[in-house]
């Protein structure tokens, strides 16, 4: 049974995420926005209010206080900063990956590098200019030399993969096998034969670098491999599912923070000599977007406590992403449609809250592969609601 009440841990990590977000994100937002600037001193500041790893062991660096504290923490961030919240996002999902299934070598090697800061951040090289949705396309291959791996291929939309200090790398080695021949790799950012490409100009998170990689003749140690050869794939899903929760949370709060803005300008934009809060087709829009965020927050919720508490979550945490990221899409429609004109200008934050919200309905699988998630759960035997 989920317990609605949140710790004191937990609120202490709501709380430290919260008044970070206020301080030191909301002012330059925008400002990040327009020069597309990285967000380096907000991301070493964020390793040292514990929040680059909420879900690892303290041994390790990490603050230990779990997947609802770290999907709360999400959503603070989020609510001020986007782009700023998915570079937090990776860099988690990474140590938390390394942690779950690296050694005690890797786990000591690279783990605090996240935490810290000193990585700056993590990155996730799963996609290619071919393979998006479908994993098991990948080309990018790992062979076997006298001194451990050899790296060549292409990763495309990496997050952070310009900045990252450590990413996870999925490459076929054993092309043959085909999904069965996926494994995974960390590999130091810097390495030689790793290179980044052309940043991609994208319509939001402008403050978040998202480049392609490419590994030419990129030589790895033998126990660069994470996990067991040939288990990539399932490395790869197990973090997907993980992630889900992460974006999920992110969505929320972008829209939470749309619908505050909305609601803060009807109570002072006045037309036909009254605020537009008075108006009964503003007040429904607005019930409505609140509503459905409250929804999207439960979901998530449930999906965090699931996985926190050790019980499958896969389908939980499709629907919360699914229904979180389309709910907060929503909820920047409409915000922009309560500030008329404004909304659709710069001097209004509004238009960026729907720039930054559209894409978490693409990664870590679009809405179209939650569907399927989900519809696959229940037609293979999973309980329905």
């Amino acid at each position: 049974m989920i317990d609605f009440e949140l710790s004191d841990e937990q609120r202490l990590v709501r709380d430290t995420a919260r008044d970070f977000a206020t301080r030191e994100l909301a002012p330059k937002a925008a400002a990040r926005d327009r020069s597309e600037a990285f967000p380096v001193e907000e991301m070493r500041a964020l390793a040292k209010v514990g929040l680059l790893g909420v879900n690892v062991p303290e041994s390790l660096g990490g603050a230990a206080a779990g997947v609802v504290a770290y999907s709360l923490a999400m959503t603070e961030i989020a609510r001020a900063d986007a782009s700023v919240a998915v570079a937090m996002s990776v860099t988690n999902m990474v140590g938390e990956i390394i942690v779950k299934f690296g050694t005690e070598e890797q786990k000591s090697a690279f783990v605090p590098r996240l935490t810290s800061g000193a990585a700056l951040s993590g990155a996730f090289g799963l996609s290619e200019p071919q393979a998006g949705s479908d994993p098991a396309g990948m080309t990018t291959t790992a062979k076997r030399t006298a001194g451990g791996w050899r790296l060549d291929g292409a990763k495309q939309w990496i997050t952070t993969g310009d900045r990252a200090g450590v990413l996870v790398v999925w490459a076929k080695t054993d092309p043959a096998a085909g999904a069965k021949g996926i494994s995974a790799f960390i590999v130091p950012g810097g390495t030689p034969g790793l290179s980044a490409g052309k940043h991609e100009d994208k319509m939001g998170l402008r403050g978040s670098s998202t480049v392609p990689l490419l590994f030419d003749e990129c030589q790895l140690p033998e126990d660069a491999l994470l996990g067991r050869l040939g288990g990539g794939l399932s490395i790869a899903l197990t973090a997907l599912d993980g992630g889900r929760i992460g974006i999920a949370s992110q969505a929320l709060g972008v829209g939470l923070a749309a619908l505050d803005a909305a609601r803060a300008y009807v109570k002072t934009r006045v037309q036909f000599g009254r605020p537009l809060a008075d108006f009964q087709a503003i007040q429904f829009r607005l019930a409505d977007a609140a509503t459905e965020l409250e929804a999207a927050r439960l979901l998530t919720m449930r999906a965090a406590w699931l996985k926190e508490n050790g019980q499958p979550f896969s389908r939980e945490a499709a629907m919360a992403k699914l229904y979180s990221s389309e709910a907060a899409w929503r909820a920047c429609d409409a915000a922009i449609q309560v500030h008329g004109g404004y909304g659709y200008t710069r001097e209004y934050p509004v238009e960026r809250y729907a720039r930054d919200v559209r894409v978490t309905r693409i990664y870590e699988g679009t809405s179209e592969i939650q569907r399927l998630v989900i519809a696959r759960s229940l037609l293979q035997g999973g309980k329905g609601a």
